[in-house]
């Protein structure tokens, strides 16, 4: 083997090393979190090792399952994420192909204005947010968990910088070929977005999944909670144990973990391309 050979597999296992160490580093509050929901309930803690020392038990795992609301707010949180991500994909799209593709007066104008989305907090919005959605009775309500959050300059900035980088001169054989506007964008458009629509469902679903801010104010009794509400309920107001909420917020992160793990390849790819290669 040459030298520079041996340099670059030196080289390549410094890397992996880094990576595993990394990697471990973002898994130990996972797995702290795992061994803290397999302890006795009442368990006490002097140390750190305490936590990760046996017995274990998998009896606040059926507590949390089937003697819980837990179950009933991960409903609610699959299909508040579940709607919310199909109407953000489908509002980006559409306000994204024709800011995009189509040359209308004003087109810079109102894309600076999605910009400018990018530079007002959340928080900022809440209260305003709030009264408009009291106004039209949506507090407590699917639709005022769901209806505003389908709106992100984000997601509509990553579609309109996707969909530049398909050739124009697709869009204009197609017009000659006597393809109106929406036949192009449902039948070429969005055959050819598969990646970045995949891409901003991830990103849609994991921010609807974690919110709480909007679910705190917007839902007044449990049967509207979602887990990112519900779970804080779940301490004693006057005892300290873990357990219990351990358990519920690994029970909680199963969906998330899944999904991400089912499309990460698409969430990489997605980031890496702006427009089609080739």
């Amino acid at each position: 083997m040459s030298t520079a050979a041996r340099r670059q597999n030196a080289g390549s296992i410094v890397i992996t090393a880094i990576a595993v160490v990394i990697s471990l580093i973002g898994l130990t509050p996972i797995i702290w979190f795992l061994f803290v929901s397999i302890q006795r309930e009442g368990t006490p803690i002097r140390s750190v090792l305490d936590w990760f020392r046996p017995p274990y038990t998998f009896s606040n795992y059926r507590q949390i399952i089937f003697n819980s609301r837990v179950p009933g707010w991960m409903l609610n949180s699959l299909f508040i994420s579940s709607a919310s991500t199909f109407l953000t994909v489908l509002l980006s799209a559409l306000a994204a192909y024709p800011l995009a593709k189509i040359d209308f007066y004003g087109r810079g104008k109102f894309y600076f204005y999605f910009l400018l989305g990018l530079l007002v907090p959340g928080e900022a919005t809440i209260v305003p947010l709030f009264i408009v959605a009291n106004s039209l009775g949506l507090i407590d309500s699917y639709a005022g968990m769901i209806l505003p959050g389908i709106a992100g300059s984000m997601n509509l900035i990553i579609m309109v910088t996707f969909f530049r980088g398909i050739p124009q001169e697709l869009i204009e054989v197609c017009h000659l070929d006597g393809a109106r506007e929406f036949t192009i964008f449902s039948r070429v458009m969005l055959p050819l977005s598969k990646t970045v629509l995949v891409t901003v469902s991830i990103f849609a679903f994991i921010g609807n999944w974690n919110s709480f801010l909007w679910p705190l104010l917007c839902a007044m009794s449990q049967r509207m909670f979602t887990l990112t509400v519900g779970i804080p309920t779940l301490m004693d107001t006057y005892t300290v144990d873990y357990t219990i909420p351990a358990t519920a917020n690994m029970v909680a992160s199963i969906p998330a973990i899944i999904v991400f793990l089912i499309f990460e390849r698409q969430i990489t790819q997605g980031i890496a391309m702006s427009g089609i290669k080739g």
